[in-house]
C-alpha cells in the first residue's frame, strides 16, 4: 500500500497565499537622500498584490513631553486604537482635521481614558491647540508589513515571498516614493530607495493612495 501524500498546509485564514508554494522573505529598505546621506524616521509599506492578512485590534500610544509629541511620526495598522498620555506639567488640547481622521480631545492632563480610533487608511497630522509648535504624523496603512527607518536610513521587514507594491514618505521628502512592482522571494535582498529631502521644508509631501 503506497503512503498517502501529506497535504499541503496553508497559512491562517484571510492570507491568500500557501505555504507549500510561498516562502517568507527578508527585505531590506535602504532610504537615502539625494546626496547618499541616510534618512530616519521614513514610513516604509509593502502592500501585497493579494488581499492582506486580517488584523487584529491594538492599541498603541503617542505621548506629549516637553510639549512635543513621542513619537512625532507614527505608522500603525488600520482598526489601531491610540491613546493620548500628557507628560507634561501643562494641559494640552490634541486635534486633528485630517479627512482620515478628525477628531478632537478636550484640554486636558494625564492619561484620558478615551482611546482615538484609527479605522481609516491615510495621513493624519496632528497638533496641539495650545501649543502651535506640537506637530504630529500617524501614518495608516492597511497592510501589516510596514516599519520606519532608523538612523542608518534602514529598515528591515519579513513577508510572504510575492508581488508588492512599495511606498516610502518622509515628512521633509519633496514627494512620496511609490513603485508598483516589487517581487519579493525567499531569498533577502536590499531596495534602495532615494529621496530629495529638504530639512527647512514645512509642508509633509501627500500620502500616495
Amino acid at each position: 500500500m503506497s503512503a498517502r501524500r501529506a497535504a499541503p498546509r496553508c497559512w491562517p485564514a484571510g492570507l491568500l497565499f500557501c505555504a507549500a508554494n510561498v516562502l517568507a522573505g527578508t527585505v531590506n529598505v535602504e532610504v537615502r537622500d539625494a546626496v547618499g546621506a541616510a534618512v530616519g524616521d521614513a514610513v516604509v509599506v509593502l502592500d501585497p498584490a493579494e488581499r492582506a492578512p486580517a488584523g487584529a485590534r491594538e492599541s498603541i500610544q503617542i505621548d506629549q513631553v516637553n510639549q512635543q509629541f513621542v513619537p512625532r511620526v507614527t505608522v500603525i495598522r488600520a482598526g489601531t486604537a491610540t491613546a493620548f498620555p500628557n507628560s507634561d506639567r501643562v494641559r494640552h488640547q490634541v486635534y486633528s482635521f485630517s479627512p482620515a481622521n478628525t477628531f478632537a480631545l478636550k484640554l486636558y492632563a494625564g492619561s484620558p481614558k478615551t482611546l482615538v480610533p484609527f479605522d481609516k487608511p491615510g495621513i493624519v497630522t496632528m497638533g496641539c491647540n495650545i501649543h502651535d509648535s506640537m506637530v504630529a504624523f500617524v501614518l495608516v496603512v492597511d497592510t501589516p508589513y510596514f516599519g520606519k527607518s532608523n538612523s542608518a536610513g534602514s529598515v528591515v521587514l519579513k513577508v510572504p515571498g510575492g508581488r508588492y507594491r512599495l511606498r516610502v514618505w518622509h515628512e521633509h521628502a519633496a514627494k512620496a516614493y511609490v513603485t508598483e512592482a516589487v517581487t519579493i522571494g525567499a531569498d533577502a535582498q536590499s531596495l534602495p530607495v532615494s529621496l530629495t529631502v529638504d530639512p527647512d521644508s514645512a509642508v509633509a509631501p501627500a500620502w500616495p493612495e
